[in-house]
């Protein structure tokens, strides 16, 4: 159950749900995410009130083009999956929101099951007793 937050700079609503939808088909792709597993953050800074900060890094140049997207998810993919899925978020956020791939920032954060709540005060992944009533 991956959870994403994808940040733009000016992108506008069309783009910003493209790359919102690159990144869903391309976690389904790579990684098995289930079609109805969508928990999407999906921010357009409109460069007045809200900003975002790139710079070129590593040999890679960025521009306003900007789209950082943060994936947290269950640990327990293995390298070559994770690489599968940054390769395919690029390739798909070209091809349906014009993103270049230089502009495609992407980070994972992995935690434990424990670490979720979908719902109902319940750690779904990781069930246990009752709550505890202090």
């Amino acid at each position: 159950m991956p959870l994403v937050r994808i940040d733009t700079l000016g992108a506008g609503r069309d783009r910003l749900d493209a790359l919102g939808r690159a990144v869903h088909d391309a976690l389904q792709e790579t990684l098995g995410i289930p079609a109805d597993d969508l928990f999407q953050i999906l921010t357009d800074h409109d460069g007045t009130t809200g900003t975002l900060r790139y710079g070129g890094y590593l040999g890679v140049d960025r521009d306003e083009g900007i789209a950082y997207i943060a994936i947290t998810m269950r640990a327990g993919r293995p390298a070559e999956r994770k690489r599968a899925l940054y390769r395919r978020i690029a390739e798909l956020a070209h091809a349906y929101a014009g993103a270049e791939p230089r502009n495609v920032f992407v980070t994972v954060t992995e935690n434990a099951s424990a670490d979720w709540s979908l719902g109902h005060g319940e750690a779904q992944y990781a069930p246990g007793p009752g709550p505890v009533i202090a």
